[in-house]
């Protein structure tokens, strides 16, 4: 990724995140039903554990993604995109049938935070011990009913989902400095996960965005809507785009096409999240082809846009192009 100057420190704090939502699957066939729904294990759920995954069409694009933890035996919590959720709770709610399940979205009381640093990691490590060592993808639900899970690093700095009743929710962000959301954000492009969300939903089959290196696919799991074509994007042939970070001055958006000058006619990629850097300027996670990392310039929005530098992941691509920046190493 981008990298940041030493004399500048990555944002650590806490924020609530208002784009965010939450859905609640509750019923004895709950992790069954999602198990038969998305990208992940769900069966498979331990308390202890959260899954980053995939709602997939038939064609295999993701119409929604989540960070899904598991609260009791028969609870099972969704976060995904607030622009996303109720759409995605229509669908998932077409397939139910005759599932012992009910899901419904969660609102007030319960509020989502984001947390991030090492003062943050003090203050989760102070109210329970053990919660800022999970690892990655690793949950747990405290006495006072809040939900901690531990999410990839943005930008060397671990962080941190909560899903907190109200009055623990005031508390969290009492106690710690205030983070905005488009730090949050950045640090989110930091970490090498996008979120699907509504300027890029059936844009994307899950490798496009590397779902498959960061935890969000399980290739031994049953069916689920799409997953045909998930697996032979996987097993037959090579993958012709990945997900990469791009830096421009220009601000980008969600949805936005880049264009590589090797092929100016038409667009090359696709900015799944984006938001201002730390350093200046604007950092991308860019769906894109992986020739255009062969020689020629990016650019956004049109063939002469304003311009656009390939930056590292924080974790390895398979059989990556020479031209790309790599960090090895998986997220931490």
């Amino acid at each position: 990724m981008t990298s940041i100057p030493a004399t500048e420190i990555a944002p650590e704090g806490a924020v609530g995140l208002d784009h965010t939502g939450l859905i609640a699957t509750r019923g004895a066939d709950a992790a069954a039903f999602l198990h038969s729904q998305l990208t992940n294990d769900f069966t498979g759920l331990g308390l202890g554990e959260a899954r980053l995954a995939a709602l997939c069409s038939a064609k295999g694009r993701m119409l929604a993604s989540f960070v899904g933890f598991k609260r009791s035996h028969d609870e099972i919590w969704l976060a995904c995109r607030a622009d996303l959720l109720p759409a995605t709770l229509k669908r998932l709610r077409m397939f139910v049938l005759r599932a012992k399940v009910q899901l419904e979205e969660i609102a007030a009381p319960v509020s989502l935070l984001g947390l991030s640093g090492a003062q943050a990691g003090a203050w989760l490590q102070a109210a329970a011990s053990g919660t800022a060592a999970l690892p990655v993808w690793g949950h747990r639900l405290l006495d006072n009913g809040v939900s901690i899970v531990r999410l990839p690093d943005g930008a060397g700095q671990p962080r941190w989902l909560c899903a907190a009743p109200a009055e623990s929710a005031v508390e969290v962000l009492d106690a710690l400095p205030g983070l905005s959301l488009p730090a949050w954000d950045w640090l989110e492009v930091q970490s090498g996960v996008a979120p699907v969300q509504a300027a890029t939903v059936e844009a994307f089959v899950p490798q496009m965005l590397n779902y498959e290196l960061v935890g969000g696919v399980n290739f031994q799991k049953g069916c689920y809507p799409g997953q045909e074509v998930v697996a032979r994007s996987q097993y037959r042939g090579t993958l012709k785009r990945r997900a990469l970070p791009l830096h421009g001055e220009a601000p980008m958006t969600a949805g936005q096409e880049v264009y590589w000058s090797g092929d100016a006619g038409q667009p090359s990629g696709v900015v799944a999240v984006a938001a201002p850097a730390l350093g200046g300027g604007h950092d991308a996670l860019v769906e894109l082809k992986l020739a255009a990392l062969e020689n020629g310039s990016l650019h956004l929005g049109s063939a002469d846009g304003p311009a656009l530098t390939l930056c590292a992941l924080p974790y390895a691509l398979p059989n990556p192009t020479a031209a790309a920046p790599q960090q090895t190493g998986a997220p931490n």
